[in-house]
């Protein structure tokens, strides 16, 4: 159970939120690049509840702004872009990446070219994604995490369905390790069906704890009865770190999230391949009769891990109401994420760096134990080395 002004903190991302203010301190993938191209150079995007273009002028920078002019709030997304920038195609005023005001026509107006600017956010381009830093300066460098910037091994994005709901449902999921072997039931068995629908594979597993790593993960290990271990981290603030996958849930506003898919393959012998950083792009199938609906107006198609995991955060509620559950003790991965949550938010509004951030630019790369995840994946899907990269990418956690 948690107090309702517990769960306000813990969920609201909006600007001037503790909870936004924490979450604007990291690096979110936003977009593909390659949907802001020359034929389509600007983009709406709705982050952590504002209104905003991405957009590529003709020099090829991107840029990412506030949706309305500050001359008179028509939207960017309808912008001429320039040499320069953008320019709104309602007066023509004239905005460059940084959100400075260059021209102001019909007029020339040297004081709000002085004294105004449009929000405006820095991005990069990298693996395909468009990414977004919309915290205070000075900006951070990305986390040097390996499933990023390891140049030995293959990587695929997979775009998963819009998440109708907040963004912390997915989050508390993946300190969850009790659902897998009942939610999942269908999906593990490695051919077996359970006994009981109601305990699914649980008696499969001796136990499992929760502890934090030093560079900010949140761990959940589980034991089996057989032997086998797995342990795999929450990336703090939204990334599940699981088997080959970086799962980023990347609040659009209180109640909608994107959900990205990032997979790193090692290569066996160490080798660099050329399309190392070139992702290949997927989307993933429809999980809903209806996608634009929301339970209980559509029915959930229950064909994979991911549709069942969104089944279950959906069907919480846009956010969830945290005063009317009844948690118990394999909840307390759950209990350690609100805790360790509320830290970093305090943190933040004492003026400190959260866990996970980081300021050194050459800071070493960050082991998250991935080809470890994979070879556990493939231990556990066949016990064969075989393992395809269907079956990898199936597997959930």
């Amino acid at each position: 159970m948690l107090s309702p002004e517990d769960n306000e903190l813990l969920t609201r991302v909006g600007p001037g939120t503790p909870g936004g203010a924490l979450l604007r301190m990291y690096w979110h993938p936003i977009s593909l690049s390659r949907e802001i191209n020359k034929e389509s150079p600007t983009k709406f995007v709705r982050v952590l509840g504002e209104d905003l273009v991405i957009f590529k002028d003709k020099s090829d920078r991107f840029g990412l702004i506030a949706d309305k002019c500050p001359h008179r709030n028509a939207s960017l997304v309808y912008g001429r872009v320039e040499e320069r920038g953008i320019s709104c195609v309602y007066h023509g005023w004239l905005m460059d990446c940084d959100g400075n005001i260059i021209e102001t026509p019909p007029e020339r107006n040297d004081a709000i070219m002085k004294n105004v600017k449009t929000t405006a956010y820095p991005v990069q381009d990298y693996l395909g994604m468009i990414w977004a830093y919309m915290g205070p300066l000075p900006v951070p460098p990305m986390v040097n995490y390996d499933t990023l910037f390891r140049a030995d091994g293959t990587r695929k994005w997979l775009i998963h369905n819009e998440l109708h709901a907040n963004w912390f449902q997915a989050m508390e999921n993946s300190m969850d390790p009790a659902h897998l072997q009942v939610l999942h039931q269908e999906f593990i068995g490695r051919g077996k069906t359970a006994i009981s629908s109601t305990r699914g594979f649980t008696d499969d597993v001796e136990s499992f704890d929760f502890y934090i790593t030093p560079y900010g993960g949140l761990m959940k290990h589980r034991v089996y009865v057989n032997g086998m271990e797995d342990a795999h981290p929450v990336l703090f603030p939204n990334i599940l770190r699981q088997g080959a996958s970086s799962q980023f849930r990347v609040p659009i506003d209180d109640t909608h999230t994107m959900h990205h898919r990032l997979f790193f393959y090692p290569t066996e012998d160490g080798s660099e391949p050329e399309d190392s950083f070139d992702p290949e792009i997927t989307f993933e199938a429809p999980i809903k009769e209806d996608p634009t609906k929301s339970h209980p107006e559509t029915k959930f198609i229950l064909h994979s891990v991911n549709a069942q995991d969104q089944m279950a955060w959906e069907t919480q509620g846009p956010i969830a109401n945290r005063q009317s559950e009844h948690l118990s003790y394999s909840d307390r991965g759950v209990v350690l994420l609100r805790r360790h949550t509320k830290e970093q938010i305090e943190r933040v509004q004492r003026g400190e760096d959260p866990i996970g951030y980081q300021r050194d630019p050459n800071h070493a790369l960050i082991d998250t134990n991935v080809d470890e995840g994979v070879r556990q994946i493939v231990m556990s899907r066949t016990h064969l080395e075989g393992s395809s990269r269907a079956e990898i990418e199936a597997a959930g956690g």
